[in-house]
Order: structure tokens, then sequence, then C-alpha cells
């Protein structure tokens, strides 16, 4: 796919939307108005636009329970996910999956999953499916480093390898499952590592960097397409917020969330290659900015205006009809 200056500025555009869109479901839980739990895609908003921006339209993914930037990545509209996120019946999923179980099949987001590892044994079932049926559709699984210490990841890399199915993983390495750091769970240098396993290609990739990871996932997603089979792509970035929205995170320095902030930001790591490339103004990234706060705030009154989902609906969706 040719990067060019309209498709880099929609990449900052998107960008700016997760991260605008996380920032104000945080603020809206916390004055209770959402319920449950909301995990934040926060200072990982470079993998999921760098990734999706490879993909085609009709290609698949599956997400996590912190998937709402890949949701907003892969071409969700922001009104209809914060109704999903508020539980209103103009949501997505009818307000029936709520932050962690979004799915909108129309932009082939198979769904978010509450079940660390699960939406990776899917996407290789959407792959063999796209096989079958000849479509040269390709399924990508997002999941966390957490992960790749389940079965299902070990499975699932075993089975597409040894049926070269048209399948991408892409692991978001944020350095923490849950509380546990990633220095402390895995024994390879790189998560990358574990593909070797498997015989199939791999890629350690700056997550920070949305370029360097759309180049990655073009290599990995053109393979997967002319049957070069599956490649594990790990994207090392990280989570600026908790675990969840609350979270007092013991389990790390605040020293090291402030540096990654500061240091890391991959919006404004993104927007200062665009001002020294000549790609953009500083003026313009403002006005996308001041275009797509108005958007999320749009969302949110169209959330809290729409109605919960009626009592006679408690029951359907349960089986297919």
């Amino acid at each position: 796919m040719e990067m060019n200056r309209k498709r880099m500025i929609e990449m900052y555009r998107t960008m700016q939307r997760i991260r605008t869109f996380e920032e104000r479901v945080g603020e809206l839980f916390t004055q209770g108005h959402i319920w449950g739990a909301v995990h934040l895609y926060s200072g990982e908003e470079a993998v999921a636009v760098g990734v999706c921006s490879a993909l085609g339209k009709d290609d698949y993914i599956t997400s996590t329970h912190r998937g709402h930037g890949h949701c907003i990545a892969k071409g969700a509209e922001l009104k209809p996910m914060m109704a999903e996120i508020f539980g209103r019946e103009s949501g997505y999923c009818g307000g029936k999956g709520g932050s962690m179980h979004i799915a909108n099949i129309e932009r082939g987001n198979l769904g978010a999953n509450a079940i660390v590892g699960d939406g990776i044994g899917i996407a290789a079932g959407a792959a063999l499916a796209s096989r079958v049926k000849g479509t040269h559709q390709v399924a990508l699984a997002f999941f966390g480093d957490g992960a790749t210490g389940t079965g299902i990841f070990h499975e699932s890399l075993n089975l597409a390898a040894v049926l070269q199915l048209p399948v991408v993983f892409v692991c978001e390495n944020n350095q923490y499952a849950v509380s546990t750091s990633v220095r402390f769970s895995s024994p390879v240098p790189t998560l990358a590592d574990r593909a070797k396993a498997y015989s199939i290609p791999a890629e350690t990739v700056d997550g920070t960097d949305v370029l360097a990871v759309y180049q990655a996932a073009v290599r990995a997603i053109e393979r997967a397409r002319e049957g070069g089979g599956p490649t594990l792509l790990e994207a090392l970035t990280y989570r600026w917020e908790g675990h969840y929205k609350g979270d007092p995170e013991r389990y790390r320095p605040k020293e090291e969330v402030a540096e990654q902030r500061d240091r890391h930001d991959p919006i404004r790591l993104f927007a200062a290659c665009l001002f020294k490339d000549g790609v953009s103004t500083k003026e313009e990234l403002e006005e996308i900015d001041a275009s797509v706060r108005q958007d999320v705030e749009q969302a949110v009154e169209y959330a809290m205006e729409s109605p919960e989902p009626a009592l006679d609906s408690l029951h359907k969706n349960l089986y297919a009809e």
C-alpha cells in the first residue's frame, strides 16, 4: 500500500480519535456514567492504527478486553461504539456487549474478548474459513504479552503453521500482564522468539512508531494473502493507564510511567515526523484535534440520549434464529 500524504494524515486522525475517546471514557467511568470495568488503550495507539491501516476492508480482526483502539482503527463509528460502552440499545451489540465485548462484523471486527488469548483461536478459524471459501481474506489477532503463555496461543500458531493459514498474530507487548512484568513471565529475549517453535516468520517492531508498525504489518499481511502462511509480530509498546481504570498500580514505578508519557508518546512522535517531513503543519493538526474532540463529544451526547435495551430483548441473541 502506498504511503501518501492523505493516508498519513488519516493515520494521525485515527490515533487522535482513539486517544481522545479513551480519555473521555476514563472520565465518564470515574463519574459513574459507565458500568462494569474499562481497560483503556492510551499509549498503544500506533499499534492498532499501524496494523489496521495495512488491512483491507474485508479482512478480519479479533480483539481483546483492551479493544476500543482496535475497534476504532478498523473503522468503527464513534456514536454506536460509545453507546455500546454505555450499555445502550443503539450500540453495536445492542448494549449487551459493553466495553469488553464490542463487535462490528460489517467492518471485519469479529469481536473483543474478555478471556485472555481467546481471540487468537477465533482468528485462526476465520483464516481457515477464508482458505476454504477462497476469498483471500486475511485474519489478524491482537493479544497482549500475557496471552503468549496460554494454550490457545500455542495451539493456534501450531495449527496455522501446519495448514499455512492466512493469519497474522500481533502481540501488543505493553510490558505488563495485569501486574506481572514480562521480565518475570517469559524466559525468551523477545516474545517473537516463540515463533521459532512453529517455523513461522516473526518480527519485533517499535510499537510507538506507527509507520514502522504499518510497514511490518504490510509485509506480514501480503505474505499471508499470497499463500505464505502466518507471521508473528511483536509490537513493543506501553499502556499509560493501569490494567483497568482505577487500578492502584503498585506494581510499577510512577517514574516509569511518567517517562513513557513524556518521551514515548506515539502521537507526539508521529506529529514530529509529519512536521519534519513537511507532510503537515502544526495548525492543520490542531484543527484535526479540535474536530476529533467535537466528534467524541457528539458520541457522548448520542450515548447519553439513547435508551437502554428493552426488557423484552433480554433473551434475544442467545440462539441463532
